[in-house]
C-alpha cells in the first residue's frame, strides 16, 4: 500500500531524514521505533505533506504523492493522528469528530461511521458535548484517533499513541488500536515504547540518527539482544 523510497527530510541545514526506504503492506501494523530526535515523527510529517519532502519518492497505491497536498491525501485515504493530539480544545469532542469527516458528503454514512467511532471510544460519547480542551490527555488521544477515523481512512499514521499517558489509558488506547487493525485497518504506528509497539506489529524498522538501521519482524526484533538493549530497556 505505501512504498517510499530514498525519503530525505531537513531542517535547513539538519537532515532530519537521511534517505530511508521502507515499505506498508495493505492491512499490516508497521513500527517505526527509536530514540528521540531519531527521525520518526518527520518522517510521518513527511508522509502527511506537513512537512515538504528534500528528496526521495513516496507511492501509495502505485500513485506517487510526495508532491500532493495534504487535503488531497485525506481524500484519498491517508489520516495522521498527530504527535500530541492536536485537538481543536474550543470544539467539542462531537464537533471535533464530525470535523475529521469534512472531505466527505456521504452524510448517512458519515453518521454510521460517528456511531461505530464512539462504539470504540464509549468515554467519548459520554463527553459528545464537552469542549475537546477540558478533556484529559487520553481522552484527547481517543478523541484524535476517533477524528482521524471519521476521513474513513484506509492507511492510518499514529505518532507516539503513548507520549505522556498513564499507563492504564496506554493500554485503553492500545486494545482500541488493537481492535482497529483486527478491523483491517493499514498502520504505521511511530512509538516510543518500542515493546508495546513491536508486540501490536507485524513488522517493524528501527530508526537511528534519520536513518533505518535494522528492519524485521516484529517478534524477532523483541528477541534480538541489540534491539532489548538499546530500546527495551536491557
Amino acid at each position: 500500500m505505501l512504498e517510499v523510497n530514498g525519503l530525505r527530510v531537513a531542517y535547513g541545514g539538519i537532515q532530519a531524514v537521511r534517505g530511508i526506504t521502507f515499505h506498508v503492506r495493505e492491512g499490516e501494523m508497521v513500527a517505526l521505533i527509536g530514540a528521540n530526535g531519531a527521525g520518526k515523527s518527520s518522517t510521518l510529517r513527511a508522509l502527511a505533506r506537513l512537512l515538504d519532502p528534500a528528496g526521495g519518492n513516496v507511492r501509495y497505491r502505485g500513485q506517487e504523492i510526495q508532491t500532493l497536498p495534504a487535503h488531497r491525501l485525506v481524500e484519498q485515504g491517508i489520516a495522521l493522528v498527530p504527535e500530541g493530539r492536536g485537538v481543536f480544545p474550543r470544539m467539542s469532542c462531537l464537533e471535533n469528530l464530525r470535523m475529521g469527516a469534512y472531505s466527505r458528503n456521504d452524510r448517512r454514512e458519515v453518521d454510521n461511521d460517528l456511531d461505530h467511532v464512539l462504539g470504540h471510544f464509549p468515554r467519548l460519547k459520554e463527553r459528545a458535548q464537552q469542549l475537546a480542551g477540558t478533556l484529559s490527555g487520553g481522552e484527547q488521544q481517543m478523541l484524535a484517533i476517533g477524528r482521524a477515523l471519521m476521513s474513513r481512512p484506509k492507511l492510518l499514521l499514529l505518532d507516539e499513541p503513548s507520549m505522556g499517558l498513564a499507563p492504564i489509558m496506554v493500554q485503553k488506547i492500545f486494545q482500541v488500536i488493537r481492535d482497529i487493525a483486527a478491523e483491517g485497518m493499514t498502520i504505521l504506528l511511530v512509538e516510543q515504547n518500542a515493546k508495546l509497539a513491536l508486540e501490536v506489529s507485524q513488522r517493524g524498522y528501527v530508526m537511528e540518527s534519520g536513518q533505518i538501521t535494522v528492519s524485521d519482524e516484529s517478534s524477532r526484533l523483541l528477541a534480538d539482544p541489540k534491539v532489548r538493549a538499546a530500546y527495551l530497556g536491557e
